[in-house]
């Protein structure tokens, strides 16, 4: 599903990436792009307070409720998730040719509404979330493979400067 949902977005979606000819220029767009991939994690962590805040618990430090645990959960892999997918996307945009940079904002939102999708899945039922972590996971180990294929294949006297 996500390489459809990707490749649907990439076709579809009327915007191009601005021209970005150095690698800093790259970056530094990519870094603007992941600063709404934490939008499901900052919404995770307002949760979790409010859910903390209301829980019948009579120990603030005691044991976790499931609805408090759900949230806390959530935002622990979440942010997990996002440094690894963040790193990424940093290596991954130095390599994409201009053309495919428009990749970039698509994986974000990819990112943040699959992280959406788990948290959703994970409150219903523990044994729902697969759909959303997949959805998380795989176009992270896609990027994760592309770059060790880039570094190694494509530009390998360039792997350590």
């Amino acid at each position: 599903l996500c390489p459809c949902l990707i490749y649907g977005a990439y076709v579809f979606l009327p915007f191009d990436a601005p021209l970005l000819p150095t690698i800093s220029a790259r970056l530094v767009y990519t870094l603007r792009c992941a600063a709404f991939a934490t939008f499901p994690i900052v919404l995770g962590m307002i949760v979790s307070g409010i859910s903390r805040l209301c829980s019948s618990a009579l120990e603030p430090f005691g044991e976790l409720q499931r609805e408090v645990e759900i949230h806390r959960t959530y935002v622990s892999q979440s942010i997990h998730l996002f440094i690894l997918y963040f790193f990424n996307m940093a290596v991954l945009a130095t390599y994409l040719p201009q053309e495919l940079l428009k990749l970039i904002p698509l994986l974000t939102g990819l990112f943040a509404i699959s992280r959406l999708i788990f948290w959703l899945s994970y409150a219903i039922s523990r044994s729902f979330r697969a759909f959303g972590f997949s959805m998380t996971f795989l176009p992270l180990l896609a990027m994760l493979l592309w770059n060790l294929y880039g570094m190694f294949v494509l530009e390998p006297e360039g792997l350590l400067s």
